[in-house]
């Protein structure tokens, strides 16, 4: 099953509050909204991949807790990027600075602002064409580090600022680079 696209707009245009108040009313389904407002309603996973990102979240948050100098955060959470889109990375991770920035009404609704980190953990029901251009959204909008996992094809493509996307072919690993120092994700797990 393929994510589904429904655009609002000659309807309403849902305000930040009401998106917000969708999401807390049917939180047996996973929304996003692009930057021009369309509302995407995301397919649950599969066993196989909802397990493959549960050890890719698994990796992150030991080494997030362990490291002390941000917040990962899983799928289920909510951010409002910069272009005004509300997207739910698979794994992510904000810097404790940037985090310890926002109100605590801020830390508690969908957080203003992109992640540092991103995850994207291709699913069967996922195009790589719409993927590709989340992660290109991601680092367009302040991501500092992302990489999009496909597992069908094993490949992994390094999104960051200002430079070309780097693609890997079956990585036995990945570096957090100057982003996250000291992460390694091993993806002998994942594949």
């Amino acid at each position: 099953m393929a994510a589904l696209t429904v655009n609002l707009n000659p309807v309403i245009e849902l305000t930040d509050e009401q998106f917000f108040q969708l999401c807390q009313a049917n939180r047996d389904l996973r929304f996003e909204r692009t930057a021009t407002g369309e509302l995407i309603i995301m397919p649950p996973t599969g066993g196989e991949t909802s397990n493959r990102n549960g050890r890719l979240n698994q990796q992150l948050f030991n080494w997030a807790d362990a490291d002390g100098t941000g917040i990962a955060f899983d799928s289920s959470g909510g951010f409002k990027l910069p272009n005004g889109a509300d997207r739910s990375p698979d794994a992510s991770w904000v810097k404790l600075e940037r985090w310890n920035a926002l109100t605590q009404e801020q830390q508690t609704r969908f957080l203003p602002l992109c992640p540092d980190f991103v995850i994207e953990l291709l699913s069967p029901s996922d195009t790589l064409k719409v993927a590709q251009e989340k992660m290109r959204e991601y680092r367009d909008n302040g991501a500092r580090l992302g990489w999009l996992i496909n597992r069908k094809s094993r490949q992994v493509e390094i999104y960051q600022i200002g430079q070309e996307v780097d693609v890997l072919e079956s990585p036995v690993s990945l570096s957090g680079e100057d982003v996250l120092p000291g992460f390694v994700l091993n993806l002998e797990a994942i594949w």
